[in-house]
């Protein structure tokens, strides 16, 4: 008889800019413009350390506006990843879309997309899992994919998406000034 894979216990998506890193209207070009939000690595340190897996969920349609290459977007994901790694932290993996809203796409959140890859990749129990992010879109994509807790933080667009949700009818399970004050919440609600 074949071992089964052990379910991922407690997994945390994470958006990427304006959650750990400073986000831009210009966008994220280049491994010299990521700069993360303070704390934000001792963040995930501290989810690492209370064994939660982080995923990192993220949009990034700078590919699809021909704005930076693939090898580009893979320099700034390893410069993020070290720096997390620095802190005593661990991204277990990065998934992010590369369209354009125009394209439509079933891994552009607020599509569910990119955390079902996740699932098929690893044996993920979304009743277990919590997404964090700084916009309304992030928010409906836990709601869609079906994760148990949904974290707005108000870095980044945290501010403009509370009244996207409210129009939405949408409500974050916990609103948190940043990463570091969702970590400790997330993990003070242990046992989603």
């Amino acid at each position: 008889m074949q071992n089964k894979e052990k379910i991922m216990e407690y997994t945390v998506f994470l958006d990427r800019d304006g959650v750990i890193n400073k986000d831009s209207s210009e966008y994220i070009k280049d491994p010299s413009e990521f700069a993360f939000i303070p704390n934000s690595p001792e963040a995930i340190a501290l989810l690492t350390k209370n064994n939660f897996n982080v995923i990192v969920i993220t949009n990034q349609s700078l590919i699809g506006r021909h704005m930076a290459t693939p090898d580009t977007l893979q320099a700034i994901f390893e410069k993020m990843k070290k720096g997390v790694k620095k802190a005593g932290g661990e991204i277990k993996d990065i998934f992010f879309c590369p369209h354009v809203p125009e394209d439509k796409c079933f891994c552009r959140k607020p599509m569910p997309g990119l955390i079902f890859d996740a699932k098929k990749k690893y044996p993920i129990d979304l009743a277990q899992s919590c997404m964090v992010g700084d916009s309304a879109k992030d928010i409906e994509c836990a709601r869609n994919a079906g994760c148990s807790k949904a974290v707005l933080v108000k870095t980044g667009n945290g501010k403009t998406a509370k009244a996207d949700l409210r129009k939405k009818g949408i409500t974050p399970d916990h609103i948190a000034s940043d990463l570091y004050e969702a970590a400790c919440w997330i993990i003070k609600s242990v046992k989603f």
